[in-house]
């Protein structure tokens, strides 16, 4: 049910739905002669809209979360590394059996790095088909295909492909692995997205260690307008705002123990 309903939830919630949503409701407003309700709706968009678009909010709202777990220095002997799905183009991977990769490509880049750097240590991809409408393949097949093509051997890879959610990702790959104590497990995925990982790993019982990638700021961004392109504004601003949300909404349900989550939790 959790699944489901942050789904539907998010449809209606991200910035550009939101402000197709209140347009439409100004126009409904309109031609019931509500006026004021016009004026609310198309204003509360353009403000959205300006903002997400055209100023560094989005940056100023990542970094916070792309600053919460830094990268540590590299240990000297690793037993595995989990990478967390995200990083394909899900339904072209399908349609053409290829791995093209995402602007979260950075995962199964440095994963491959990570791989060569500790050629002993398990690889394990976790991240089933994410959409709830949209079809796609799963990360897992995406992943295994190029990191063969990279020179990794197959038996050292384990593919979680049932998760749908960060939340399946820290349970089923716990289930899979059963990590025993000692061992040392780097955790792959975009900065952003760690805080939020790392404590549904330690709340499923899966110590590991944090190995951020996929920085979408430089850490240096003020408030200001036009200092990005209007797509990786948008980008910022939605991938900002799914983030807090989700972190609140974990939190919330119990799934993790704090709202923000970080390294001495």
């Amino acid at each position: 049910m959790f699944f489901y309903l942050s789904k539907i939830i998010w449809f209606f919630i991200q910035p550009i739905n939101l402000v197709i949503f209140l347009l439409f409701a100004g126009l409904a407003a309109a031609l019931l002669g509500r006026m004021r309700w016009m004026i609310a709706g198309t204003t509360l968009a353009c403000v959205i809209l300006v903002l997400c678009v055209w100023t560094s909010l989005g940056s100023l709202l990542l970094g916070p979360l792309e600053e919460r777990f830094p990268r540590p220095v590299p240990p000297q002997k690793v037993d595995g590394i989990v990478m967390l799905g995200g990083g394909f183009e899900a339904s072209i991977n399908l349609a053409r059996g290829r791995y093209d990769l995402n602007r979260a490509g950075d995962r199964i880049v440095e994963t491959a790095v990570l791989a060569r750097r500790y050629p002993d240590a398990k690889i394990v991809i976790s991240g089933g088909a994410e959409g709830l409408l949209l079809t796609g393949e799963a990360d897992t097949y995406a992943a295994s295909r190029l990191l063969a093509g990279l020179g990794i051997a197959p038996e050292r890879l384990v593919l979680e492909g049932k998760s749908r959610n960060t939340y399946e990702n820290a349970v089923f790959t716990r289930e899979m692995v059963a990590p025993k104590p000692g061992e040392t497990w780097l955790l792959v995925t975009s900065a952003f997205h760690m805080p939020r990982s790392k404590a549904l790993f330690d709340k499923a019982g899966f110590p590991t260690v944090p190995w951020p990638v996929d920085y979408r700021t430089s850490g240096r961004e003020g408030f200001g307008l036009l200092q990005d392109n209007a797509t990786d504004s948008l980008d910022n601003a939605t991938l900002a705002v799914r983030e807090w949300i989700g972190l609140l909404a974990y939190w919330m349900s119990g799934k993790s123990d704090s709202p923000f989550p970080g390294p001495d939790e």
